[in-house]
């Protein structure tokens, strides 16, 4: 030894496991063993410290034995030695001893226990409050043994055989543990979204009830695929199937308002991503068809969904299926199946931009090509279904009318001339019947039908652009009145065919599409404007206000949701009805006397295309009622409106006031505005007070506070019911006698 305390390598004296010299010396026996110990993982435990078959043990001399390279799972995962051999496989003594299950995996690595238990401590209070939602829904737990909140329950993960955790859903139901003779019937969820979570029990009878209900309207997805299998294509596909189908899920009544703010959230994150999936077109073209609800037309986004729909569309080139390499990166080659996929969803984008922009009055955004030309005879992969033909053609006519018709570039507001417009009615009567006899003839159902009459109805609807001394002006008055009633009553046929009990909404109605519940309202004001019109003089009292009436009825039965728009328009309609005067002459006029025209049809509103007639019946509403909210009108001429109110139009739930006016039960009416239901006059008593005149805001509107003198009347999405409607539906009831 040196004066630095060190011995040299020729020294008997052994050094010190923890001197530099054991560090370095590798002939040193202290040295080896901590080289052993350090690639103890990577050698075999079961022998000494050798690293392959032909390493000499430094101790005994011997060979290791061959074909042992490593050590198992279970042995690794606990940094102990393993006598695993691996060819011919055998597995290690400690795993037979405890019965686990001997491995090895050439990606296994360790997992470590301070973040695996705090991993399992976050799962546990999720299995905590699970469990105690499950108890909350009437679950019960046996509180002797394996109680949640005892060391106990949460042993069973406390192992570490797998290194992945178990799922949530699974340990719950391995905690709530069966109890002699009995079962607890634990839900097992599938699918989550946010705070929505649904069973695979829920998720196939959602399924089932949209392709038996809802796809006949939009026939284009795939019944015999799998929920799993949407849900791979895409997260929005899937849950728009869902979200269309929770629309009238009568097993969970709140279902759908849960999934409302979810899925949008969904859409929008989906969007913004800037999609390029075919399936992000379909999801799209179910929630265009059966948008999510709203109360307010300015928060309507379908008419914006619509253009990202063709936009996505065309920007993956749908509208070139044969060649979508063109618009992608990589180079495609689609089969027979994945062409037809593609040609059919590109005809279903134009069927429902189609209907879009006949609902909402604005120019479509279609393209009819060469992709969607009909090949009658033709069999491959650009054929479409029947009823898919069927629409598409019906479509394509709607588009006719509205391009030649409403789209003149010689005019400000887009209306042709009334003598282009009368030559285009003849042409356009003439290809409908043709349109007509050949859908008709091949008994395709009631729901190409039900848009076959409606396409009827948005051609007709140009009657009311006529001047009252165009030749022939009572004519299409009178056409158009045979398309609304023809709509409308075959319509409500239909549905009482798929009724299943009288007085019930059946499947047409009930699982209509925006669309159809568009061309009813314009329907209901068609047969509110010409009943109470000079036109009344040459129809039928009787059949026009009862037609009126099953027509709200069959607004108020598209609802879906409290105070949505379907169910206010449904209640304007109803005030527009009871505070209109009734026409004297109404079912007076003779055959042989001639009927002479006014100009009380006459638009105001004419750039809404065939909806110009909803939107200008809306705005003299507007006029009228916000003139009596400032008190311009006359009392008694206000007064007088009221007088003649329908009384079948008027709910059960209401009463007669003190002054022996009809007063509705609703709160928000005060006494001085008892005058009408939430709206159908003004003035509450007999003195002429201004109290009485605007009812404290309430005679007229049910209500509702007048809106400013500046109000936008056409906001974002054109409606002029915003801001202004906010009726109390909770007394809404169906029309009493009817």
């Amino acid at each position: 030894m040196d004066g630095s305390g060190i011995v040299s390598a020729g020294g008997a004296t052994p050094a010190s496991p923890t001197s530099p010299v054991s560090a370095l010396n590798g002939s040193n026996g202290a040295g080896t063993k901590r080289k052993r110990g350090s690639m103890a993982l990577e050698s075999d435990p079961g022998s000494p410290g050798g690293h392959d078959d032909e390493t000499m043990e430094p101790d005994s001399g011997k060979k290791r034995q061959p074909g042992v390279k490593r050590a198992c799972n279970e042995c690794r995962q606990q940094k102990l030695r393993c006598d695993v051999v691996q060819e011919p496989f055998q597995g290690c003594s400690r795993c037979s001893r405890l019965k686990l299950e001997c491995k090895i995996e050439s990606n296994f690595k360790r997992v470590g226990k301070r973040s695996k238990h705090a991993e399992m401590e976050r799962e546990i209070e999720r299995l905590r409050r699970a469990v105690q939602k499950a108890r909350n829904a009437g679950f019960v737990l046996d509180d002797d043994e394996h109680d949640l909140q005892s060391p106990a329950a949460t042993s069973a993960y406390t192992h570490t055989r797998n290194p992945s955790l178990m799922g949530s859903d699974e340990a719950v139901s391995s905690l709530l543990h069966l109890k002699r003779g009995g079962s607890y019937n634990v839900p097992r969820y599938t699918h989550e979204l946010d705070n929505v979570r649904l069973t695979e029990d829920t998720v196939t009878l959602l399924f089932g009830t949209f392709f038996s209900c809802y796809h006949p309207y939009l026939p284009f997805l795939n019944p015999n695929q799998s929920p799993d299998t949407y849900f791979q294509q895409h997260a929005l596909l899937f849950w728009s199937i869902i979200t269309v189908a929770s629309r009238r899920y009568s097993a969970d009544r709140s279902l759908f308002s849960s999934l409302t703010a979810p899925v949008k959230r969904l859409l929008w994150s989906t969007i913004a991503d800037v999609p390029s999936s075919h399936y992000v077109v379909k999801a799209l073209c179910l929630l265009c068809t059966w948008p999510l609800p709203t109360s307010s037309s300015a928060t309507d986004p379908t008419h914006i969904l619509c253009g990202v729909m063709m936009k996505t569309a065309t920007g993956i080139g749908l509208h070139r299926p044969s060649h979508t390499q063109d618009f992608s990166r990589v180079s495609i080659e689609l089969n027979k199946e994945q062409l037809h996929d593609r040609v059919t969803t590109w005809a279903v984008c134009n069927i429902v931009a189609q209907s879009i922009g006949t609902g909402y009055g604005q120019p479509a955004s279609t393209l009819y090509d060469w992709a969607l030309a009909v090949r009658p005879g033709e069999d491959g992969p650009f054929t479409l279904s029947p009823e898919l033909e069927a629409r598409l053609r019906i479509e394509m006519f709607c588009d006719k009318v509205s391009k030649e018709m409403y789209s003149n570039a010689s005019d400000s507001r887009g209306v042709a001339g009334d003598e282009h417009r009368a030559m285009l009615m003849r042409v356009y009567r003439r290809e409908f019947g043709e349109l007509q006899a050949s859908i008709l003839s091949q008994h395709l159902g009631p729901f190409v039908n039900l848009h076959l009459r409606a396409a009827n109805l948005h051609l007709r609807l140009a009657g009311f652009f006529d001047a009252n001394t165009t030749p022939g002006y009572v004519d299409d008055l009178m056409g158009l009145w045979r398309a609304t009633t023809a709509f409308v009553e075959h319509l409500l046929e239909d549905d009482k065919v798929t009724s299943p009990g009288q007085n019930t909404a059946g499947r047409i109605l009930t699982y209509a599409s925006n669309y159809i519940g568009q061309m009813l309202v314009a329907a209901g004001f068609v047969l509110l404007k010409l009943s109470k019109s000079f036109f009344a003089e040459i129809v039928e009292v009787e059949r026009s206000r009862n037609l009126f009436h099953t027509t709200v009825r069959a607004i108020r039965a598209i609802s879906v949701v409290h105070n949505d728009l379907p169910s206010r328009l449904a209640e304007l309609m109803v005030q527009m009805w009871n505070g209109s005067r009734s026409d004297p002459k109404i079912g007076t006029h003779q055959p042989d006397s001639i009927l002479i025209p006014d100009d009380s049809l006459q638009l105001k509103v004419r750039c809404r295309h065939s909806m110009s007639l909803v939107f200008d019946t809306i705005w003299r509403w507007r006029e009228e009622y916000e003139a009596l909210g400032r008190g311009s009108l006359d009392a008694n001429e206000s007064s007088a409106s009221s007088t003649h109110m329908d009384s079948t139009l008027i709910p059960a739930a209401q009463m007669q006031g003190p002054s022996g006016n009809i007063m509705s039960s609703n709160s928000t009416l005060t006494p001085g505005a008892s005058g009408a239901i939430g709206g159908g006059g003004a003035a509450g008593n007999s003195n002429h007070s201004s109290n009485g005149n605007n009812g404290n805001g309430n005679g007229m509107m049910g209500g509702m506070n007048y809106p400013d003198t500046n109000y936008d009347f056409f906001d974002p999405q054109h409606w002029m019911l915003d801001g202004l409607l906010d009726f109390n539906y909770s007394f809404v009831q169906p029309l009493e006698g009817t």
